[in-house]
């Protein structure tokens, strides 16, 4: 019994130094100071995050600069489809702005540190908003593929939380609140713009599921009872640390497909691809709406 409970020891210590790296806020710092040197006097107002499929709202960017994420130092790499490993640096309608094509997702391997080392990054750059995008499948029988969803609350079924491990007083609270995680302000921003141009949008509640694989129909029929809008397999641990570290937050969520159990048709990964592409003109033209707005009421 002594030499299982050695063996238990040995295999949990190891484990802890895997999951929670002694040297994390070095490594963030490393990634900054390579971004920074690149940027130059450039700073960034707010962070956007492209989801599946909707890298090219990136050309909105004027001026852009490009810093290819892998060499930068410590940064997880995206094997994900749709999603380029590329930081852009320039304005979108005078916004200074930084965008992330492509994220790194739990699913692919990687600790909660990792997926939401770039998040870390970002609010070390002192990125007033953290503006998230992400394909979504319909958890509401109401919601369609091409609609467009602003998160409004979210729902971790992830079975882990980016926060846990050992605290670093220098990223803030121990212990964050998460009631006004998603910033009202922001929300109807965005509602502003969308009425606009035109644009039909819904508020509603996001839920995170692990992945890879998609849900089964009682994992959608329970979400929908907890009352999720949509769902989806990101943008959760980065939210709840873009606002451990003070940023002010919103999440476009676009509806790709009708999650399973709802129209009985099998679910892909090009549907969601080939959806997004459809509807990338008019989140672009949302972000673009916001940008303006935020310039304009100097925020």
């Amino acid at each position: 019994m002594e030499y299982v409970a050695i063996k238990e020891s040995q295999f949990f210590k190891k484990v802890l130094r895997v999951s929670h790296d002694e040297h994390y806020y070095e490594k963030a710092m490393d990634a900054l100071n390579y971004i920074r040197s690149a940027a130059g006097d450039f700073h960034p107002e707010t962070a956007l995050v492209l989801g599946s499929g909707l890298g090219t709202i990136a050309d909105e960017v004027s001026d852009p600069q490009i810093i290819e994420t892998r060499d930068v130092p410590h940064w997880p790499p995206s094997t994900s489809p749709g999603h380029a490993g590329q930081i852009i640096l320039g304005k979108i309608e005078r916004r200074p702005v930084v965008v992330l094509k492509g994220r790194v997702h739990h699913y692919e391997g990687y600790d909660m540190r990792q997926v939401t080392f770039s998040t870390r990054v970002l609010g070390m750059w002192k990125v007033r908003q953290y503006i998230g995008t992400n394909a979504s499948g319909s958890v509401d029988l109401y919601l369609k593929p091409g609609d467009i969803v602003l998160v409004q609350d979210h729902i971790n079924h992830m079975g882990v939380n980016p926060l846990t491990g050992p605290a670093e007083p220098r990223w803030g609270v121990r212990f964050p609140d998460m009631t006004h995680t998603y910033s009202q302000k922001l929300i109807e921003l965005c509602e502003r713009t969308a009425l606009i141009e035109g644009i039909q949008v819904h508020r509603g509640v996001y839920i995170a599921f692990s992945g890879p694989s998609y849900e089964t129909p009682a994992e959608i029929r329970m979400a929908r009872t907890m009352g999720a809008s949509v769902v989806g397999m990101s943008t959760v641990p980065e939210v709840i640390v873009s606002n451990s570290m003070g940023m002010e937050t919103a999440v476009i969520s676009c509806v790709a497909n009708q999650a399973a159990g709802i129209s009985g048709e099998t679910l892909t990964e090009e549907e969601v691809l080939s959806a997004m592409k459809g509807a990338s003109s008019r989140v672009g033209t949302l972000i673009c709406g916001l940008m303006r707005t935020l310039m304009d009421e100097g925020m």
